[in-house]
């Protein structure tokens, strides 16, 4: 089956206190949405990449990509909200695929991961990476507060995998609130998501602190 990568770019910077959205924040020269791109073409052969970002980003991925030789790499419009930028990447994408979501402020997502994501779509159609809790935590309620075992929950990545039409009549349905990622897109949609272990370095840049702790980790690994 043909592979491909949607590459989700909507960010604005806001958390993280900048002008600049943070898929476009450079480390060591090079924009952290490129270290993303760069990550799924070497783990992957011949594989489609699709970047979803803002219609008035267009024109710096344009100089971004020739820069960095990622022309080939395709453009889709992105939505008000995570939801509709996936329909929008998904519109690009043929019949017969394995469709990867991914958050471009991701880029220490590693080759395994990427490839034990796609692999696991074999099982249920849709596959997603995931990590075990190092941390004790909390469930709020009504009352204040309860002890849970951690062993029965999941600190949930990308990228999110699964067969194109299984994807695409899932993201048919109309938005919902509950939808905080593909997975849970899906699985209203009456699928059975399987899991794979991720890797912990995979955080997702958000704030200054995770910006610190990805140029460190991406110097370390040059």
């Amino acid at each position: 089956m043909k592979k491909v990568a949607i590459i989700v770019a909507g960010g604005s910077g806001e958390r993280m206190g900048t002008s600049i959205p943070k898929q476009f924040l450079k480390i060591s020269g090079k924009e952290i949405v490129v270290y993303t791109i760069e990550k799924f073409l070497q783990a992957v052969s011949d594989l489609l990449v699709i970047l979803v970002l803002p219609k008035a980003h267009f024109y710096r991925w344009e100089k971004i990509a020739k820069k960095f030789n990622l022309e080939h790499v395709l453009i889709a419009e992105g939505g008000s909200n995570r939801f509709e930028s996936v329909q929008s990447g998904l519109s690009l994408v043929d019949s017969n695929t394995i469709v990867a979501i991914h958050d471009a402020v991701r880029p220490l997502v590693n080759s395994l991961t990427i490839q034990k994501a796609f692999d696991g779509v074999k099982l249920t159609g849709a596959c997603i990476p995931v990590m075990k809790l190092n941390e004790s935590i909390r469930e709020l309620t009504n009352k204040g507060s309860n002890a849970v075992i951690r062993e029965n929950f999941r600190l949930v990545q990308t990228p999110q995998c699964f067969k194109s039409e299984l994807l695409k009549e899932a993201y048919s349905q109309p938005y919902q609130s509950i939808y905080t990622d593909d997975a849970s897109v899906v699985e209203n949609h009456g699928i059975k998501v399987s899991l794979v272990e991720g890797n912990v370095e995979n955080i997702k840049i958000t704030t200054p602190i995770d910006l610190a702790l990805a140029k460190h980790l991406l110097k370390v690994k040059k």
